[in-house]
């Protein structure tokens, strides 16, 4: 099901620039009983993320309550709304007034994803590699041929998602998560200054520990630091919070504070 500014029987302009150049942004927002878990948030990182591309987007009144209909028709589902900068300007040359698309869409949550919860998950290390954009780093940007690249490798058996580094070996995500790592009561989750998806999930398991009293950091991780590490979790907005048990042939305990977590987020599947 797919809305285009609105309306359901409407079409993406052929020469839009979300389609042209990955000109805009994007958030996946898990609905609950109530409404979009956390949609402030996610409507505060899309305008944010507007604003670092250069162009000006706030959600209207109208959107906001089409999405709040959807999220009270489909609950328990995911709601994916795109932002490009719409139409016009010559080239990669952006237009000086902006019309911007937006695009609404539903879909069912994966059902593994419960399982995932339930038992955990074991992580490989992606051969390919994040290039690094300080331009661009942490923005959920429509660009996003890398982690294209990375799912068009099959996994080896036994591992249920990919491990990714940067260039310069440092771990930034998963090939669709962030990821947290944990040493005693630190808990360590890498610098996406450089580049990655900076997650709304991930700022709230920020906020979440904080407010817990955890010593919570935000650090760069060489890949050669993963032994260091007692236990591991990955997060996103539709996952929730799960476990990792394993990367590569290196393994972890599960964390008492992941069970905990989603139960103060209402994460449960």
């Amino acid at each position: 099901m797919f809305w285009v500014n609105g309306a359901s029987q409407a079409s993406v302009d052929p020469s839009d620039r979300g389609l042209a150049y990955g000109d805009g942004l994007f958030a996946t927002m898990r609905t609950g009983a109530e409404g979009i878990l956390f949609f402030n948030a996610h409507q505060a990182r899309l305008t944010a993320g507007a604003a670092r591309l250069g162009f000006q987007w706030q959600m209207s009144e109208a959107l906001q309550q089409q999405l709040h209909a959807l999220a009270i028709e489909y609950p328990h589902h995911c709601i994916k709304l795109i932002v490009s900068r719409g139409v016009g300007g010559r080239g990669y040359t952006p237009p000086e007034t902006v019309n911007p698309t937006e695009i609404v869409s539903v879909h069912a949550i994966p059902s593994h994803y419960a399982k995932w919860q339930q038992a955990g998950i074991c992580l490989k290390t992606s051969s390919i590699r994040l290039g690094l954009q300080p331009l661009l780093a942490g923005m959920k940007h429509l660009n996003r041929l890398e982690q294209v690249l990375i799912k068009s490798h099959p996994l080896p058996q036994g591992f249920d998602d990919w491990l990714v580094n940067d260039i310069e070996d440092n771990v930034i995500e998963s090939s669709m998560a962030n990821v947290f790592f944990i040493k005693g009561n630190r808990v360590i989750t890498p610098s996406l200054a450089q580049c990655g998806v900076a997650g709304v999930m991930r700022e709230q398991v920020m906020i979440a520990l904080l407010e817990q009293n955890m010593n919570i950091e935000c650090l760069p991780v060489g890949a050669e630091r993963l032994i260091e590490f007692d236990s591991a979790f990955i997060t996103n907005s539709v996952l929730g919070i799960v476990d990792v048990l394993a990367i590569d042939s290196l393994k972890f305990s599960r964390a008492p504070i992941t069970a905990q977590l989603r139960q103060t987020l209402s994460l449960t599947l």
